[in-house]
């Protein structure tokens, strides 16, 4: 059916098969995320994380956090929160993907 493999060379262990209790949990935690995308509006980033985020995709207003904070005497420099808006379609994606991992898994025959 469905087998993990190891790369070609590597001295470790051969395949491992998915078994029933492995599709189960990857099916929960698929449609519990897509309910939290469905009954979540959006998401609002700490100021520390906008400025991380800002600093690593190198987008202007890293710039403008740094100049601010040359000029500023405190320790902190207020950013504007980032908010992430999820798609609407990324609930309902989750949630049919872990229902059909679920009842996949409710076909299977349980383990040895």
């Amino acid at each position: 059916m469905f087998s993990v493999r190891s790369p070609q060379g590597h001295d470790g262990f051969g395949a491992m098969d998915l078994n029933r209790n492995q599709f189960f949990l990857f099916g929960m935690i698929a449609l519990l995320l897509g309910l939290q995308f469905l009954f979540t509006y959006e998401y609002v980033l700490t100021p520390k994380c906008t400025k991380f985020l800002a600093e690593k995709t190198g987008h202007p207003m890293a710039a403008a956090i740094e100049t601010a904070d040359a000029f500023s005497s405190s320790e902190e420099t207020v950013a504007p929160p980032k908010e992430l808006h999820p798609p609407d379609w990324l609930g309902y994606l989750f949630c049919s993907a872990g229902s059909v991992l679920i009842l996949h898994a409710m076909a299977l025959k349980k383990p040895d």
